[in-house]
């Protein structure tokens, strides 16, 4: 933001204090702060950083197209009033990068993929500025640019998000006069179909992917689609569009729910250097006049994520947004992600379109979710267990059903996806040892040499709310280890792959009541396996440090606890366990210089056909709580039913049943 940031308004925004003011001084802070990255003819913005393995060309069209996001918006906000002279600068670089004759003329989408995405977002601001931009470029310039813009038609995309890159292009382009193609608009919204998912979510794939994609892709396109072109009637029924505002109410009624008190969303998922991006589906809805949220909920929930960032140092200095969370950080990167990628968070200042006068902006600010009460919710498609608790500002999120796999696959574990929990204040390790050894929020099966084991391609038993605001879900699978050395593929985020040895069934369910977790574990050989196993590890939440936790001489055996200056994860052995420890990595996450994990082991040989159970608590370090007791006894067939019980009288029981 400028270095005199404008006033806090607490009575209008007495969460946040942030305005439309703040919003517009970082947006125009950050335009200008990548001027000095623009290229003579400004068909490129080459901002600092690592490249993609794209390379520097192609991240420096990144450059151009995601800074024109924001432009964009700002401008259209504004109705066109633009004394900066943003699109200008926008328009010499489109007739420089569509010039096949210019030094800086640009790759086209069916030569490199990742112009693709870019062409959709190039498209979509043309449509949104069309008439302070497109509508006075000259004639060849736009005879140029449809030319670049046509060749996604008829093009291969993969059957994820991307399909609205080409939707977006060439919705562009029939408006325009340019080449499109009602049959390519035609598949893709047939696979945007097949991605749709129970209570309004979608998966990224047919894999169970789900992440922030379902906010920041797939459900900010197809509203935004219908609001900024003339499709609805003709390319969209009424009744599409009808189904798609239906699925964004309920999507972003979780959504929510899962922002901490603090504005920061849920650290899960590839692409997180892409940030306040998350805010982009709020907007959507209050855009379109589609969502469910008031709109007090909605800059409330908007400008805590982004104060959030701005407040944590995710702009640097400069000015720039760098690949990271908060500071810089590359190695959160996937394989695609170069010095422009983090841009794509402009999708998250979508709402500079509205005016100054919309609600959204002059609504007093509503407390999220967390600042009502605590939160307990199941969320059927990803198979999460959601709770936050009022008195911390934490939500977590316990996960039984997404991997970014499909069930019986054979892959590592994806940290970013196949943890059993994740939450708004940690992240698992994305360097080092553990990412081949799962060891923060993982069961595992410890062999001979002491490696993990992994768990992706389990499936998924249930998950339901219980009565005493007492969640419960369940999985199961095959675990296995994986030597994923050989593995050469681009790194996109999820499980690596390679030959693999197959181990034991391991079942784990978990209790939730707010924000403590029962996790339970059993663990049952297939018929004539060797019981060769070394241990059964269950790891807790991983904390960031600024060092090292000190080492406890004579710690307790059964229970472990890391606390840092704002967090603690805590675990305690409630049935089997009769290990514990606590490991430390340096530099393997954004958030600190440390991250340190507790866990709990068995001894050897690995207990099977029985169930251990464990506590297993992340929260800001104020007090103990009592912990709930475990009874287990046989059910028909070798399973067994278990009661979980709180001091309080709360109860809940559940069956974990044996192998079929």
């Amino acid at each position: 933001m400028t270095a005199v940031p404008p006033p806090e308004d607490r009575s209008r925004s007495p969460f946040t204090g942030w305005t439309r003011a703040h919003w517009t001084a970082l947006a125009d802070h950050g335009l200008a702060a990548v001027e000095p990255y623009r290229s003579p003819k400004g068909a490129y913005v080459d901002l600092p950083g690592p490249a993609s393995r794209n390379g520097r060309v192609s991240d420096g069209l990144e450059g151009f197209a995601r800074t024109f996001l924001l432009a964009g918006f700002r401008v259209a906000g504004e109705g066109g009033d633009d004394p900066a002279g943003l699109l200008e600068r926008y328009a010499q670089g489109l007739a420089a990068g569509t010039d096949p004759h210019s030094p800086e003329a640009w790759p086209r989408p069916d030569v490199l993929d990742q112009a693709k995405v870019e062409a959709a977002s190039i498209a979509l601001m043309l449509q949104i500025t069309r008439p302070w931009l497109w509508d006075r470029l000259d004639d060849r310039v736009r005879e140029r640019v449809a030319d670049w813009l046509g060749a996604v038609v008829g093009q291969p995309y993969p059957p994820i998000n991307w399909v609205w890159f080409r939707i977006v292009v060439e919705s562009f382009l029939r408006e325009a006069g340019g080449t499109w193609s009602a049959a390519d608009i035609e598949a893709d919204l047939a696979v945007h179909a097949s991605l749709r998912r129970p209570g309004g979510w979608l998966s990224d794939g047919q894999e169970r992917a789900y992440d922030h994609y379902t906010g920041w892709a797939l459900h900010l396109y197809p509203l935004l689609w219908t609001h900024a072109f003339d499709v609805t009637g003709t390319l969209c029924p009424p009744q599409l569009r009808d189904r798609w505002a239906g699925d964004l109410a309920r999507y972003l009624d979780d959504a929510v729910c899962l922002l901490g008190a603090d504005g920061s969303p849920l650290l899960q998922g590839r692409s997180l250097t892409y940030r306040f991006a998350a805010a982009a589906p709020l907007w959507v809805g209050a855009l379109t006049g589609t969502g469910n949220l008031a709109p007090g909920l909605v800059r409330r929930a908007a400008s805590g994520m982004l104060r959030h960032f701005h407040d944590a140092g995710s702009f640097a200095p400069d000015g720039l947004l760098r690949l990271g969370w908060h500071g810089p950080w590359p190695p959160i990167r996937q394989a695609y992600s170069g010095p422009g990628s983090p841009y794509w968070a402009a999708k998250g200042m979508l709402g500079l379109m509205l005016p100054a006068g919309h609600p959204v902006w002059t609504a007093t600010e509503e407390p999220l979710p967390v600042e009502q009460g605590d939160v307990a919710r199941t969320v059927t498609a990803p198979g999460w267990l959601v709770s936050a608790r009022s008195s911390d500002g934490l939500a977590v999120v316990v996960n039984h059903g997404t991997d970014h796999a499909n069930p019986g696959a054979t892959c590592a574990d994806s940290p970013l996806y196949a943890r059993l929990g994740y939450s708004t204040a940690t992240l698992p390790p994305l360097t080092g040892p553990t990412t081949a050894d799962p060891l923060d929020n993982s069961v595992v099966v410890l062999d001979a040499a002491g490696r993990a084991s992994h768990r992706s391609g389990f499936s998924t038993l249930l998950t339901e709310q219980r009565p005493g605001g007492v969640l419960v879900g369940a999985s199961r699978g095959r675990v296995r280890w994986v030597d994923t050395a050989g593995d050469t593929t681009p790194d996109h985020g999820s499980g690596r792959t390679g030959g693999y040895v197959q181990g034991p069934l391991v079942t784990v369910a978990s209790v939730l009541r707010a924000g403590h977790e029962v996790r339970l574990v059993r663990v049952d050989a297939p018929e004539g396996a060797p019981p060769s196993w070394r241990a059964l590890r269950l790891g807790g939440w991983p904390v960031p440090l600024a060092a090292p936790p000190a080492q406890q001489p004579g710690q307790d055996r059964t229970a472990a606890e890391v606390a840092g200056p704002r967090l603690r994860s805590r675990l305690r052995a409630l049935r089997g366990f009769s290990r514990a420890g606590v490991t430390s990595e340096p530099a393997t996450g954004p958030l600190a210089a440390w991250t340190a994990v507790p866990w709990l082991a068995t001894e050897d040989p690995v207990p099977l056909g029985e169930v251990l159970a464990a506590s297993v608590v992340l929260d800001r370090g104020a007090g103990d709580t009592a912990e709930p007791t475990v009874t287990v006894r046989d059910a028909d067939e070798g399973g067994h039913r278990v009661t979980v019980a709180w001091p309080d009288g709360v109860r809940a029981a559940l069956t974990l049943p044996a192998p079929s």
